[in-house]
């Protein structure tokens, strides 16, 4: 019997250009992104109802703040002229009052505002993961772990600033400084005109100081926390392989320039944030300049007296105070907003092309014990054009197990045409072929990673009409590099079955060779490392077959299962993982590049770069 898989040989030159268009239209996709941020942005901002308390809460802490100033100059100027008690008394207890509603206000503040926020980065994440879901794990490629982390994690963490450090308190010293303005213009119109003026013109100076001075680096410090977090990440995971290769040193200095470059970042911000602080403390006191001269001729006149000239000469100063939250809601704004762009651009805003999407109206699965047979007629597919980085070109590269990027087949776009294959119900077929010729990507297509063209019928039914959750119950994958928790080995298995027993798992162990070596080490409760440091590969290869054999799928697909094994015990791992298959009534299919004993397997076939090679081997 003879099958037909081929590779196009023009694939490379496709995805070449397609590499070429994306470094073309970079400087486009930056903008976008940028300005993509926008809807991350609203979603920061929790809704009036949560938002409101902090508002009411900061206006009445700077009124606060600003009463207790005037009602102390009052006071203290008042008593000075000793008049009797009874005049002072309101005074005192307004002192006592605003003092503590300042504190108080303030906690207020603070506790509604964090909670209002806290609530809504809850759910950025949760969309933000949502949002990841159907394009993963191919459609998040081109991503780095260390810096998609760095936006999941520090980058939504950011976001809180937009309520609490922007619109808040906006908001807040608008109301305050309007109500103070027209207090002080009751009592001094021309005093209230000459602070005003000091603000105006004070607040736009240090705003266009501290953009001119930091806005770029403010700019900069989201994505330079993410490179630097993916720098260390990819060291950190490939110190042996960098040490080996004397590469240790380099992949150091790359990490330390990056240091460099945010420690600069942020000194400059930090700077930028002091001259600002600096400069406000200086309208304040040209503000009080400002008021006492245009209130001098008054207090000349008799038409106010000591008290309120004294209240005009410090009031000035709380205003300012207040007025010092702009400058800071500014920087605050630019490093969201720089944020808010990158978590916007981790996932695609829609599912790139090449990514499964599921039907309006899903298939039901096809129905029956056995196994299910599968056809593949014409099946083409390529990896999507996707990119974790606003730098990045438009093919994707995949992580390897070891945080290097590479795609899993080959550097050229490891893309499939006109495959055609099929399996039997409870067959063993090998597929083989050399690095580069597409085995991975199919194995992506059968679990629905993804999309394909030409026709992928399971049971009788297209897979593009089942949901791709649906299929991947039925067709199972375990990878060349199978990811273990950094976990026991009992949560290791457990998330493939969570109602199983001890006894279940001990039993899934059994099979596939690995009870004796678990109770060895203990039972269950025994440690795997970060990323299965503490197994060899072939025994972490024999979990994830124990975890397939736990999920129970009727086709399971073995993606090079010995390539992380020494040639001495690849034979008897392969033999062994394909019998526990087998036996167990399932569907296998072996990708291989590596010779397989051929009395394991009902066929076998070669995929090469646009030819064809397959035979029976029955």
């Amino acid at each position: 019997m003879s099958e037909r898989l081929a590779v196009d040989p023009t694939s490379e030159r496709a995805t070449s250009g397609r590499a070429t268009s994306g470094r073309a239209t970079s400087g486009r996709a930056t903008s976008e992104r940028a300005a993509a941020g926008s809807t991350i942005l609203r979603a920061a901002i929790p809704s009036a109802g949560r938002l409101t308390p902090s508002v009411l809460s900061g206006i009445a802490s700077g009124l606060s703040a600003i009463a207790l100033l005037a009602c102390s100059a009052w006071l203290i100027a008042r008593a000075a002229e000793q008049p009797p008690v009874l005049y002072l008394s309101v005074a005192v207890v307004g002192v006592r009052a605003f003092a503590l509603g300042r504190a108080v206000f303030r906690y207020l503040e603070r506790l509604t505002g964090h909670d209002a926020s806290f609530r809504q980065l809850a759910a950025i994440r949760t969309g933000v993961f949502e949002r990841m879901l159907p394009v993963a794990p191919d459609g998040l490629a081109g991503a780095r772990r260390g810096d998609l982390l760095s936006r999941f994690v520090d980058d939504v963490d950011e976001l809180q600033n937009v309520p609490l450090r922007v619109v808040q308190p906006l908001v807040s010293a608008a109301v305050v400084l309007l109500a103070a303005i027209v207090g002080v213009a009751i009592l001094a119109p021309a005093s209230a005109l000459a602070v005003l003026a000091c603000l105006v013109v004070g607040v736009g100076l240090t705003l266009l100081a501290q953009s001119f001075a930091a806005a770029r680096a403010e700019r900069e410090l989201a994505p330079l926390r993410g490179d630097l977090q993916a720098a260390v990440l990819e060291h950190v995971q490939s110190v042996d392989v960098l040490v080996a290769f004397d590469a240790a040193e380099g992949s150091r200095a790359r990490i330390e320039a990056l240091g460099d470059r945010l420690a600069r970042a942020t000194r400059a911000r930090v700077m930028a944030a002091g001259a600002a602080s600096a400069s406000m403390t200086a309208i304040g006191g040209f503000a009080v300049a400002a008021s006492l001269a245009a209130a001098a001729p008054l207090l000349e006149d008799g038409r106010i007296g000591g008290p309120v000239f004294a209240v005009l000469a410090l009031v000035p100063l709380a205003i300012a105070e207040v007025a010092a939250a702009i400058p800071l809601a500014a920087t605050a704004w630019r490093q969201a907003r720089s944020s808010a762009a990158r978590v916007e651009s981790a996932v695609p805003e829609r599912v790139p092309s090449g990514i499964p999407v599921p039907p309006l109206v899903p298939a039901d699965p096809p129905a029956g014990v056995a196994p299910p047979e599968i056809r593949l007629r014409g099946v083409r597919a390529s990896w999507p054009a996707v990119g974790g980085d606003a730098g990045d070109a438009a093919a994707p590269v995949p992580e390897n197990a070891d945080g290097d990027r590479r795609r899993p087949d080959a550097t050229s776009g490891a893309a499939l045409e006109h495959v055609d294959l099929e399996l039997e119900s409870g067959e063993c077929v090998l597929l083989r072929g050399p690095s580069g010729a597409g085995k991975t990507t199919l194995a992506h297509v059968l679990v629905r990673f993804l999309e394909y063209g030409g026709s992928y019928r399971i049971g009788g039914v297209e897979a593009s009409a089942l949901e791709p959750d649906a299929l991947r119950t039925i067709v199972g994958l375990v990878e060349q590099r199978p990811w273990l928790f950094d976990e026991t080995v009992r949560q290791n298995l457990l998330f493939a079955r969570e109602g199983a027993t001890d006894d279940d798992l001990l039993d899934a162990l059994d099979r596939v060779g690995l009870r004796d070596w678990v109770e060895q080490r203990g039972g269950l409760d025994a440690r795997v490392g970060e990323r299965g440091s503490l197994v060899s590969g072939g025994q972490a290869q024999r979990i994830a077959l124990a975890r397939a054999t736990l999920a129970g799928f009727p086709v399971l697909v073995l993606d090079e299962p010995t390539a992380n094994v020494d040639a001495v015990q690849a034979d008897a791992l392969m033999r062994d993982l394909v019998t526990v298959a087998r036996d167990a009534g399932r569907t296998v299919l072996v990708i291989s590049h590596a010779p397989v004993d051929e009395r394991l397997v009902d066929r076998t076939f070669s995929i090469g770069e646009g030819r064809l090679d397959g035979r029976s081997t029955t």
